[in-house]
């Protein structure tokens, strides 16, 4: 395994000779003088007497992206754009038009316009497609169109977008953005407290610390945390959150390198708000990194119950290496383990498949660890609940569902059919169900299951040894019980997809700080969480 690694992490250009570590250097010098020469002979080669133009700086993007998309999902080449892109997402401040923007080929997609800020002032919605800035017709623009929604404070920007097929016009006036790491915070009852952590930027421990406070101030004797769908963040941020619940010194999390000087260990460093308080967390599939740092602290740490269904499992660590010219590595330095000593990482990124994917951690390959009261909990796969909940797992069906914006989709026709739903009372019937499977026929919904690709694997060897006359009756007839099957699977996560749904039509209405307005009366997990609450034994016996 460690040559394999070795192997995978030969770097063929000089700007990142400096971050191997020297005995790595010393060891493979001629290789890596070697790849050096080999590559840069190409490149030059290339950009001198390729048939067209060339654009060197795409081509060397492309190449160092490509070149690192071989290691993790997380090791990645930050051009200037993509180092200020960071900047924004660590610090959540940012100059621009106040919306989520999804990036396609010939337009750009409004996923969420932040309330209040320029692009919802200016009338747009979840779901419009911006094809034209200025006079920029985007099918005609190469490079990233987002860039062109950037400018000063109070700059105006014409865009030209389709709703439901006709065309419009806006003109928004830039602003500074503050996205908050802690958009919501309430009490649901008399007693419990509710807190949104929704990132992990640098206000992450600060707006978290001043939501327990204020929440106990009202009388709060419960804290829910909500931490699902938050992708994490900063690792010092996640350390401090824990910190407000746990004693000054305790260790929360650990990080183990080949590089020494990585190896660290984080303790907690201040006063903790309160350690008494019972305190549930909730996780979800799309909760990761320093979310599950948290969570997997406060539980080895037997300090809160953990209720939802089995975190992201991202169990690396990233750290930022400044290159010339303003440019810039992410690269993952380490790994991190919880108290109990167990690392979460899911994936498996150095021993992949035959067709180079990185394959899950089998269940029979997880360690056990112990929690401070000696609960039995499990390495390798991310965070699993002390409650779990089944209708809240993300299936494979589901997200392939969500991964080609078909909920999103049916959510934005949904809300121009529907334009006077009651949100207060809003509830999905099986009929609506019904409209959204003939919604995914129609749009061509198609979900490769991993036993197609195994059959298909059989079938093309069976064609290599002329035995497909034998076997084809029977792979069609298995195809189509598995075509079958998914149709089952897609009416099995029936309540999975429903909630999803009734997020997402939920944010049309009355924006995200609705929707967790509404959470607290209708979310599944809240309903859970506040009945563990209620019950100072039961809650107790979660961590016994």
């Amino acid at each position: 395994m460690k040559k394999l690694l070795k192997k995978r992490i030969i770097i063929p250009f000089c700007a990142l000779i400096i971050f191997i570590s020297s005995t790595a250097f010393q060891n493979d010098f001629f290789e890596i003088a070697k790849q050096i020469e080999i590559f840069t002979t190409l490149y030059k080669e290339v950009n001198m007497n390729y048939v067209d133009d060339t654009n060197p700086a795409q081509l060397m993007d492309t190449a160092i992206k490509s070149m690192l998309s071989d290691l993790d999902p997380y090791t990645q080449f930050y051009n200037e754009q993509d180092v200020e892109a960071e900047k924004i997402r660590r610090t959540g401040d940012y100059t621009g038009i106040g919306a989520n923007v999804r990036t396609m080929k010939d337009k750009l997609v409004i996923i969420e316009p932040y309330k209040d800020y320029p692009a919802d002032k200016a009338g747009l919605k979840a779901g419009d497609e911006i094809i034209k800035i200025g006079n920029t017709v985007l099918a005609n623009y190469k490079e990233d169109a987002g860039d062109l929604l950037k400018g000063s404070s109070s700059t105006k920007v014409t865009v030209t977008y389709l709703r439901q097929g006709k065309e419009y016009n806006a003109d928004i006036m830039r602003s500074e953005v503050e996205i908050d790491a802690v958009p919501h915070f309430s009490m649901i009852d008399d007693k419990t407290g509710y807190i949104v952590l929704d990132k992990f930027n640098n206000k992450a421990s600060s707006q978290t610390g001043y939501a327990v406070k204020d929440l106990k101030a009202q009388g709060a004797e419960n804290i829910i945390l909500d931490l699902r769908g938050n992708p994490g963040g900063l690792l010092l941020e996640a350390v401090k959150i824990v910190n407000l619940f746990v004693p000054k010194g305790q260790l929360v999390v650990s990080t183990k390198s080949k590089v020494k000087k990585f190896n660290r260990s984080y303790y907690t460093q201040n006063d903790p708000i309160d350690t008494e308080i019972p305190l549930i967390v909730l996780i979800n599939g799309t909760s990761a990194s320093a979310s599950e740092i948290v969570s997997g602290a406060l539980q080895d740490l037997d300090r809160a119950v953990i209720v939802g269904s089995r975190s992201f499992g991202k169990g690396l660590v990233q750290r930022p290496k400044p290159l010339t010219y303003g440019t810039q590595l992410k690269i993952t330095i380490s790994r991190y383990y919880t108290p109990s000593g167990r690392c979460i990482q899911a994936l498996d990124y150095w021993n992949r498949d035959d067709k180079g994917n990185a394959v899950r951690i089998e269940k029979d390959r997880y360690n056990e660890f112990k929690t401070k009261n000696g609960r039995k909990v499990f390495d390798g796969g991310g965070v699993f609940p002390d409650e779990a909940l089944a209708e809240t797992k993300n299936s494979a069906i589901t997200k392939a569902i969500q991964n080609d914006f078909l909920i999103f989709d049916f959510a934005t026709d949904y809300y121009y059919k529907h334009p006077n739903t009651d949100i207060h009372n809003f509830k999905l019937t099986t009929a609506d169900f019904n409209d959204f499977k003939n919604f995914l026929k129609t749009n061509d919904f198609t979900f490769v299951t991993e036993t197609e690709k195994a059959l298909s694997k059989v079938l093309e060897k069976a064609v290599k040894e002329d035995l497909d006359d034998n076997i084809e009756t029977d792979y069609n007839a298995l195809v189509s019980k598995l075509n079958n099957s998914k149709e089952l699977a897609i009416n099995e996560n029936k309540e999975e997809i429903l909630a999803l749904l009734t997020d997402e039509i939920v944010k049309r209405f009355v924006y995200r700080e609705g929707l967790y307005e509404f959470y607290r009366e209708h979310n599944l997990e809240i309903k859970k969480a506040s009945e563990i609450l209620s019950s100072p034994s039961t809650y107790k016996n979660y961590l016994n």
